[in-house]
């Protein structure tokens, strides 16, 4: 290959690669420990530099890129509308430890996550993919963020979902800065009640249990061969509901009835009324499930029927009246 065909492939791979500001987004990036950590602001137009407050989305599971893309356009990199929000607020997501921020949809796997050249998760993210690990790598990028001038830190707003509202549960615990927590389609007794109440409903047994007791005799293991460490199991069971009856600022909690976690929500919402706890509200959707489809009788999803953008415009509502 000539000299020319080199620059010219060469240029070609680098030109063709998506940033993040080609689809409008700021893009910051801090050091934490070993890993450089990505930083998406998405902002409305002509605002980003007016001081607001942030509405920080602690996204769910999976080693997924935050921006995907194809030929076609842009992939939702948030679920809810962000229109509901970036009036009042600037909206920042923070990437996964070793994972790309952005990727074409072709380069991933199923369900959009990326693997390295082994064909495993990069070992950055297996070793980092765990509660503590998240939970003060995004309170000390919050710390860095209140110096930006376009950052009005009078109120932070938390929302997490799946995974990341335990994130967002006890961010808001050990970190007295936050205002508003929303709490969404978590387990708050520990996700491994909700992996035992699928697998029975699959399975029709008990085996499940074999599981809990190995993840918990090797509950510092980061190998990541079988999907998720047994550290990172470990780590997102431990039970959020203590820390999120001792919030005193505004707590939503939202959940579909037919998530394998509703149970017990509503059992944390049955104990919070026995206590008298004012602070904490709860949106119950009937029907729905862990990312608010309706299912059938055999459980299974209607995808067709989004209610995601609903669920943003009731979290608008609650935060202007729980402010």
């Amino acid at each position: 290959m000539n000299k020319f065909l080199i620059f010219l492939f060469i240029s070609t791979f680098i030109f063709s690669q998506k940033k993040p500001e080609d689809f409008g987004y700021r893009h910051l990036i801090y050091k934490y420990k070993e890993a450089t950590v990505d930083v998406i602001i998405d902002s409305k137009k002509g605002e980003e530099t007016i001081p607001k407050p942030i509405l920080f989305w602690c996204q769910g599971s999976l080693p997924q890129p935050i921006i995907k893309y194809d030929e076609n356009g842009l992939y939702s990199t948030f679920p809810f509308d962000v229109n509901d929000f970036l009036n009042q607020y600037h909206i920042v997501i923070i990437g996964k430890p070793g994972i790309p921020v952005i990727s074409d949809v072709k380069n991933l796997q199923n369900n959009y996550c990326f693997i390295d050249s082994t064909g495993l998760t990069p070992e950055l993210y297996s070793k980092n993919n765990y509660l503590d690990y998240y939970v003060q790598r995004n309170n000390y990028i919050l710390k860095k963020m209140f110096k930006e001038k376009w950052v009005s830190n009078k109120k932070i707003v938390l929302a997490g979902h799946s995974e990341g509202s335990s994130i967002a549960a006890k961010m808001a615990f050990t970190n007295n800065r936050i205002t508003q927590l929303i709490y969404s389609s978590g387990n708050p007794y520990g996700r491994i009640l909700s992996i035992i109440a699928e697998s029975i409903y699959n399975d029709n047994n008990y085996t499940i249990m074999d599981y809990w007791k190995e993840v918990v005799h090797n509950k510092n293991s980061v190998n990541n061969e079988k999907g998720d460490p047994y550290k990172t199991t470990y780590d997102f069971s431990e039970p959020s509901a203590y820390k999120l009856l001792k919030l005193k600022i505004p707590v939503l909690i939202c959940y579909g009835t037919k998530d394998w976690s509703a149970s017990y929500n509503d059992m944390f919402q049955v104990e919070a009324i026995r206590r008298g706890i004012k602070n904490i509200s709860f949106i119950p959707y009937i029907g729905l499930e862990h990312n608010y489809f309706p299912v059938d009788e055999k459980r299974q999803p209607n995808y067709k029927s989004y209610n995601w953008e609903n669920v943003g415009k009731d979290w608008v509502k609650w935060l202007n009246t729980n402010k």
